[in-house]
């Protein structure tokens, strides 16, 4: 059945404007990093939206809840900025669904050198695999319970409770 990857935005998937001198989203680089990191495993791509998770709400935590309730693998990752994760993760874990949900993100957009995107992506591949079904945070080579994560803005690293 294969394993599903929701995009919702994030540093992971910035681009650098150069015109405007900042980074914005045009489109997901997930096609071009699952084709160089050489993945084999069955992918269904869904975008759910394109934002900077600073900027999400209820509203979008409910739409990409949504997407997870309604997708057919039980295996998904959710791609998500770094700053508002833990909120969501708590959203998707109060449903219970009976899937396993793994977010992950990057302090470092995948378009700028020394990312840590293909990194994380590849772990919370092998954790949506790996893992019975429950919500997890899977960064810095580390994975948490979706109530046991926090973001340690101070070192820029997530940790747990």
């Amino acid at each position: 059945m294969g394993l599903r990857i929701l995009i919702t935005g994030g540093t992971f998937d910035k681009h650098y404007d150069a015109i405007r001198g900042e980074l914005t989203f045009k489109e997901s680089h997930l096609p071009n990093i699952l084709k160089q990191s050489r993945v084999t495993l069955p992918i269904a791509i869904e975008g759910c939206l394109l934002k900077d998770s600073l900027q999400m709400n209820d509203e979008d935590r409910s739409q990409i809840l949504t997407a997870c309730d309604r997708a057919v693998e039980k295996q998904i990752v959710v791609v998500h900025g770094t700053d508002t994760m833990v909120e969501t993760a708590k959203k998707l874990g109060a449903a219970g669904l009976p899937k396993t949900i793994v977010l992950t993100g990057a302090m470092v957009p995948y378009a700028i050198t020394e990312s840590d995107a293909l990194f994380n992506l590849g772990f919370a591949l092998a954790v949506a695999q790996c893992s019975p079904p429950g919500v997890y945070v899977a960064m810095n080579g580390q994975v948490w319970p979706w109530n046991k994560a926090h973001k340690n803005k101070m070192l820029g690293v997530f940790e747990k409770n």
